[in-house]
């Protein structure tokens, strides 16, 4: 795992928010200051591969800028990339860099938990086995996730975000391409980065 950008204190609690970021929302942000009421950092992360899609749109680097430009006012978030895509395979990195007792939450979106639940592992097991390395906290997305009531203990819903669904990564990037306004729909600290990086 390498840090572009990282809290200064050890955190006891660790959200760690996988994503393409392609760009970074203000969806993104509004579950990483949620998840900030139950956890003491959020760890943004940028994997190098994705299991379930292909690397297309803005380049990495430019995707790291645009997240450490959406996040600068806040201290407890930080930005890393990771060699693996799947959660365990982050979860793993973030022990290694997190070290053993901290208790990691994996943050995503009902649609990701659903993929994370029923993703062919090659073992009936494979999830259940994972959850006891991390837990999902689970935001509503066009509807709140019902997890299997074998995982519900590691399983939990992020409370308190409101009116994100329609706003997403893949919106903004419509909008830009049909010439629609956009700017509403990121941080505004990042809006002149996504500017020059997709409207070119």
């Amino acid at each position: 795992m390498v840090f572009f950008r990282r809290a200064p204190a050890q955190p006891r609690s660790l959200a760690v928010f996988p994503g393409t970021f392609n760009p970074p929302t203000r969806a993104h942000l509004a579950l990483a200051r949620a998840a900030l009421r139950s956890v003491d950092e959020v760890l943004f992360v940028l994997p190098r591969a994705f299991p379930h899609k292909g690397y297309t749109g803005a380049p990495f680097e430019d995707r790291v800028r645009m997240l450490a430009a959406a996040v600068e006012d806040e201290p407890r978030f930080s930005i890393a990339a990771s060699d693996g895509g799947l959660f365990i395979e982050i979860a793993g990195e973030c022990r290694q860099a997190y070290g053993p007792d901290v208790d990691l939450l994996i943050l995503c979106g009902r649609d990701a938990a659903e993929r994370a639940a029923t993703w062919d592992y090659g073992d009936a097991g494979t999830f259940r086995d994972q959850l006891r390395e991390y837990g999902l906290l689970v935001a509503p997305r066009l509807g709140a996730y019902q997890p299997p009531a074998e995982f519900a203990g590691r399983i939990r819903a992020l409370a308190g975000v409101e009116g994100c669904d329609e706003i997403s990564a893949t919106e903004v990037r419509d909008r830009i391409r049909r010439g629609e306004p956009w700017e509403d729909l990121v941080p505004e600290p990042a809006v002149e980065l996504v500017r020059g990086i997709y409207c070119a």
